[in-house]
């Protein structure tokens, strides 16, 4: 018996959706910590993008003295460099792959359906992206990085191995360090991925020039559909 689908919040198009994004938000926030960014995007409401902002569950986090919360995995030191969490990572990205097939129950291929993620969500986003046996629409990860990277060139999955990515960071950024956004990107280029790369001057957050920016980049991904 299959486990139950994380509870989500969803924001539908006035017609009936045509392209989904699948986003997924940070340790300590939950789906609604990026919904009222979907009209600040500004995309063409003919596009009839379904947006799922999905609820991690909430489990004991290590690095905040084990207080429960909305947390795809568990982080255990400030480090982000160094002891993910490989079964939390695996268990969250199964959950996340479960709702990527729920969209394609729904009439979504995997091919219109962008996959985004901010910071811990962005992470586990690029996980699951990166090794889906299926192409998707777009790779999304804000102030995010790289987790698992040891395993990612034995599992990388041809299916996304040209599909467009695009990453921004605050250059200001002190809970995930630029440096860790530019070691992923700069990983994924030696890969073969078509990375694109945004610099902004903030901190673990996103700006209205940012997402601006996410929404013209989102808007080249969908298409108007015949009627």
């Amino acid at each position: 018996m299959s486990a139950p689908l994380l509870d989500a919040v969803e924001i539908e198009p006035e017609k009936p959706a045509a392209h989904a994004v699948l986003w997924l938000h940070g340790l300590g926030a939950d789906g609604h910590d990026f919904e009222p960014i979907v009209p600040l995007l500004q995309l063409d409401p003919a596009l009839q993008v379904r947006f799922v902002f999905p609820h991690a569950p909430s489990i004991p986090v290590t690095i905040n003295g084990g207080m429960v919360m909305p947390a795809w995995y568990d982080i255990r030191e400030v480090d982000l460099n160094r002891r993910h969490d490989e079964a939390g990572i695996r268990e969250s990205a199964g959950k996340v792959t479960a709702l990527i097939q729920r969209e394609e129950e729904r009439g979504i291929p995997s091919d219109r359906l962008v996959l985004a993620g901010f910071s811990q969500g962005g992470a586990v986003a690029l996980h699951v992206a990166l090794r889906h046996p299926e192409p998707l629409a777009g790779i999304l990860a804000l102030s995010s990085y790289l987790v698992l990277e040891d395993t990612l060139e034995a599992e990388m999955h041809p299916a996304n191995c040209r599909t467009p990515l695009f990453q921004a960071h605050g250059t200001f950024d002190p809970t995930v360090p630029l440096e860790r956004g530019l070691r992923a990107r700069d990983r994924l280029r030696e890969l073969g991925y078509p990375v694109e790369w945004e610099e902004y001057p903030m901190m673990h957050e996103v700006c209205p020039e940012e997402i601006m920016r996410v929404g013209a980049w989102l808007s080249t991904r969908m298409s108007i559909p015949e009627t």
